[in-house]
């Protein structure tokens, strides 16, 4: 699956908590990110090192040029964000948890202080998440763990650059910068699909002037040819899904064992087609090269952090890509019932035309 990010609010400030499995998760969590505070660098003492490697020094003054447009031209709120650097020794900073009942697309929800209900839990540690994935799977659920490249904690902390930026392509770096920079200027309680695409347009729409500017806009049409991978798998999963939700509607009145088996079909039908659709990418496709297995789990994540990519689009489209003005009307939206959103949403996604 694409490079993942994660909303992950750490506060030292959390009232107390019960139980041992909240106790320990809130430990390592907190423990995790002041660790990668600890180790950060300012970016210009890294930079100005001799002994720095010249192809990160490169990447890390491209990701400061990157910062002061996404602050200018973006109106994002960078403050000290990205000033720093840190070391991880490996493309990824945690890895996310999403749990699913096994006859639902319904994530389990994990709740926290301040920022309400995710459908994912992320960790410092992956055995700490396989030992957690192993008690979900117990209980029959699907379960699935992912790589997360980079987190926001929506400003409380000035989040740092680390390997899982620098380890990507000049252009998914800076991508990913301006992505959780967004993350910064709206953020909804227990409302995953809205916050990942609404971060997700900022990023394309970011990026596309980004690379204008740098006189190679050829590096656009990559990303939208990415994204239009993601559009592609999402119209199998979404239609998979319509059936798969058809069949867990009929729970009660069919044989586990029968269930099970029309899922596994369902489920193994897709993944064929995924792998047609696959083979025509350039690149891999957003599961990763084909062959690949498939779950309830997986295709409820896909599905909230691709849903309303296009809405957001056409949004900033209709106000002349104002920044300002934007953030101001998803803001709005945003205050508006879950249902009045998702209808509003709908019907942006349906104005919303692709001009290469």
């Amino acid at each position: 699956m694409r490079q993942l990010s994660q909303i992950y609010l750490l506060l030292l400030l959390v009232t107390p908590l019960n139980g041992c499995t909240t106790i320990g998760y809130y430990g390592q969590a907190i423990g995790g990110h002041v660790s990668l505070m600890m180790k950060a660098r300012p970016i210009n003492q890294v930079t100005t090192a001799p002994e720095t490697d010249p192809e990160l020094r490169r990447r890390l003054e491209l990701a400061a040029q990157a910062r002061e447009f996404a602050a200018k031209e973006l109106a994002l709120p960078v403050d000290d964000a990205f000033s720093k650097y840190v070391a991880l020794g490996r493309p990824w900073v945690v890895v996310n948890l999403v749990a699913v009942p096994e006859f639902s697309l319904t994530p389990h929800q994990w709740c926290y202080p301040f920022v309400g209900c995710q459908s994912y839990r992320g960790y410092f540690q992956l055995a700490d998440a396989r030992q957690e994935q192993t008690a979900f799977r117990e209980r029959h659920y699907d379960t699935f763990i992912g790589a997360v490249t980079a987190y926001s904690t929506l400003g409380w902390f000035d989040d740092p650059l680390h390997t899982g930026f620098t380890s990507l392509a000049d252009d998914r770096m800076v991508a990913l910068m301006f992505h959780e920079l967004a993350h910064r200027v709206l953020y909804i309680n227990g409302d995953t699909a809205f916050n990942e695409s609404f971060a997700t347009a900022v990023e394309l729409e970011g990026l596309r002037l980004w690379l204008q500017q740098q006189g190679a806009p050829e590096g656009f049409e990559r990303a939208l040819a990415r994204l239009q991978h993601r559009q592609q798998t999402l119209a199998l999963v979404d239609a998979t899904s319509e059936q798969l939700q058809q069949l867990y509607a009929s729970q009660n009145q069919m044989d586990k064992s029968m269930l099970r088996a029309h899922k596994a079909q369902l489920l193994d039908e897709l993944a064929r087609n995924y792998a047609n659709l696959a083979g025509q990418y350039e690149e891999p496709g957003p599961f990763g090269p084909p062959p690949v297995q498939l779950n309830n789990a997986q295709l409820a994540l896909f599905r909230q952090y691709n849903q309303h990519v296009p809405a957001f689009r056409q949004m900033l489209k209709e106000l002349n890509y104002r920044f300002h003005d934007f953030y101001r009307a998803a803001e709005e939206l945003s205050r508006q019932p879950a249902d009045s959103r998702s209808a509003q949403l709908k019907l942006l996604s349906e104005r919303f035309v692709e001009n290469l």
